[in-house]
């Protein structure tokens, strides 16, 4: 009863939902851009080359210092913005979106994209993004002599002179990653606040929600009845015996001047009794005496 009360106080309408019919296609628009984007850099289309660039100019460590660390059997540690983890978990996640936008317009369409299934997944597909929007913006210590405190240089600066003119598209493709992340996450966030507007109740719905809940007379009434004692039947009290029924009543009313035997039971009639018949119209104006004779 309280599980069933809980899920009827939840609403499972929403608002506004035009609203949520746009933020499909905006999500449609970006998804697709993001899937190709991010699948275009893996698996080390332009990270090294980028990350190569920034140490000519002194803006972040050098690459070789991976091979330093395997010659010297040192620690190897990749920086996390040049590691290939952003890389594939871009890809993952943007293959999630475009799979769970199907199974969204899917389940809207069959009126079953309740706003707390809404506000749950993209709850989780924020802190996806947010993820993936820390490592592209990662810092590099690595290198003590050309420290990287914040994000690395194809988003801090412009993709210009001095920059390798080779280069240059490569920088553009990830500025474009990393703006396209900001948009997924500031898209999934509106969806999160349009589900939780939806789930505030209003007044019509906490109206309706108070009439289903039954009163305390109700609820006594309605307990389990398999546990209760069923009541006894007329006539089996002290034992199981044939029940006194009203019309065995009338036979020994009429048998024995209302003289009841004590075994509850019937008389049996005497054949020769001579009891009339009920008068029919049929009959005329004979009367059944008896068997022996009319």
């Amino acid at each position: 009863m309280k599980i069933s009360t809980c899920f009827h106080a939840i609403p499972r309408h929403w608002r506004t939902p035009k609203v949520l019919i746009g933020l499909f296609v905006v999500e449609f628009l970006i998804t697709i851009p993001a899937l190709a984007l991010y699948g275009i850099a893996s698996p080390d289309l332009y990270r090294t080359k980028l990350w190569k660039e920034g140490s000519v100019h002194g803006w972040n460590s050098n690459p070789n210092q991976i091979l330093y660390a395997y010659a010297n059997y040192r620690p190897i540690h990749y920086p996390l913005p040049w590691s290939s983890f952003p890389t594939k978990f871009n890809v993952i996640i943007a293959v999630l979106s475009v799979f769970l936008l199907l199974i969204k317009g899917i389940m809207f369409i069959t009126h079953v994209f309740d706003p707390i299934v809404s506000a749950i997944l993209h709850a989780v597909l924020v802190a996806l993004y947010a993820i993936s929007l820390h490592a592209q913006a990662g810092s590099d210590m690595s290198d003590p002599k050309h420290p990287q405190p914040g994000a690395p240089w194809y988003i801090t600066k412009s993709c210009g002179a001095p920059v390798n003119p080779n280069v240059k598209g490569y920088c553009q493709q990830a500025k474009g990653a990393f703006a396209i992340t900001i948009l997924l996450i500031t898209l999934f966030f509106a969806y999160f606040v349009v589900s939780l507007i939806s789930l505030y109740p209003t007044a019509a719905h906490r109206a309706s929600h108070s009439s289903r809940i039954p009163d305390s007379e109700s609820l006594a009434d309605s307990r389990p009845w398999e546990m209760t004692e069923a009541p006894r039947t007329p006539g089996t009290t002290g034992g199981l015996k044939s029940p006194t029924t009203p019309r065995t009543m009338a036979f020994n009313t009429l048998s024995q001047n209302g003289k009841i035997p004590k075994n509850g039971k019937a008389p049996a009639r005497n054949a020769d009794a001579q009891v009339p018949l009920r008068h029919h119209i049929s009959m005329g104006d004979e009367v059944y005496s008896g068997p022996n004779g009319r």
